[in-house]
């Protein structure tokens, strides 16, 4: 049986956890489980709950030697854990991550993506995608400085994003209308009648147009903000790239943009609760090396190759 090692995430302003104490004991692997001292401190978990589960709390470097490794946003400059033949879980995004992808390459490891779960069709992480719609409105809006239920927003997108973006914005009294991929280029049209726009849209790497085009921002009205929930550089909304809870916007032909790649870390208590919902049911299979269809179905790059034809497609790769 492998152990399972849980870092505290490297990412500047990264809160989140991959697994709570009320979780392990339900795995049946608790005593493979092993933490970094300290690991719960940011939800107010000390490290004795986590012994109490019979659970391993130690110093990050023995953490960082288990074989296999659970960081819910690994970053390959600064973890010390990307070495040969490990297994990385997490949210990987490799497709447009050529340093994370180099780094899994280079040392023969093999990565399994949370973006890539699904079962029974549905994405293991839904959740997750809510609280990210969620997040995104409250942070963005106070940094707009202007109160909600004084815009008119646009959204775009009807999947787990959109669906908690849609809801904080009824919550926050703004008048909401929801375009998708197909009605895009209605928003287009009429996008001079927004205060504000939300991309809630999962972009196809490959395509070659986007949602909105830099010719756009000139119609948007003065002071209107894009929030880019996806936050994929130059693909849904041309003139995004992401950008940090620290520095959240920019202002781009006098559109403020806002494009925060892991705003659920603002929330982290309830992110947290609800990847450790998604993650503790595969951690029996990870360390009994069991087969999983689930996590067969994620598995990106085994040993080294990469296995999704898409980030060998985007990257060039031969």
């Amino acid at each position: 049986m492998l152990r399972i090692g849980f870092p505290i995430p490297m990412k500047e302003n990264e809160n989140r956890r991959a697994i709570l104490p009320e979780h392990i004991p339900t795995t049946g692997v608790a005593s493979y489980l092993v933490f970094e001292t300290g690991y719960g401190n940011v939800m107010g978990i000390d490290d004795e709950e986590y012994h109490k589960v019979n659970a391993i709390v130690t110093e990050r470097q023995e953490v960082c030697g288990c074989p296999i490794i659970c960081n819910p946003k690994p970053v390959a400059t600064t973890d010390e854990y990307f070495s040969k033949g490990k297994v990385l879980f997490g949210w990987i995004h490799a497709v447009q991550g050529r340093q994370i992808t180099d780094a899994l390459v280079e040392n023969g490891m093999t990565a399994i993506a949370w973006e890539e779960m699904f079962e029974r069709g549905r994405h293991c992480f839904w959740r997750n995608n809510e609280i990210a719609g969620e997040a995104t409105i409250l942070h963005s809006f106070l940094n707009l400085g202007r109160l909600p239920y004084q815009c008119r927003v646009a959204v775009i997108g009807r999947g787990n994003v959109a669906r908690g973006a849609i809801r904080m914005l009824e919550r926050l009294g703004c008048a909401i209308t929801v375009y998708d991929k197909k009605t895009s280029p209605l928003l287009r049209e009429e996008i001079d009648n927004f205060d504000v726009i939300v991309n809630a849209v999962l972009w196809d790497v490959f395509r070659k147009d986007h949602l909105i085009y830099e010719e756009d921002l000139a119609k948007m009205k003065r002071d209107a903000m894009i929030i880019d929930i996806s936050c994929d550089e130059g693909m849904g909304v041309q003139s995004s790239h992401p950008t940090s809870i620290a520095k959240p916007i920019y202002m781009h032909k006098g559109v403020l943009h806002y494009a925060v790649e892991n705003s659920p870390s603002l929330v982290y208590r309830s992110a947290s609760r609800a990847i450790s919902a998604a993650v503790f049911p595969f951690l029996s299979d990870l360390a009994n090396e069991t087969h999983n269809d689930v996590l067969d179905g994620a598995t990106i790059v085994r040993y080294g190759k990469i296995l999704d034809e898409k980030i060998r497609r985007f990257q060039n790769r031969v």
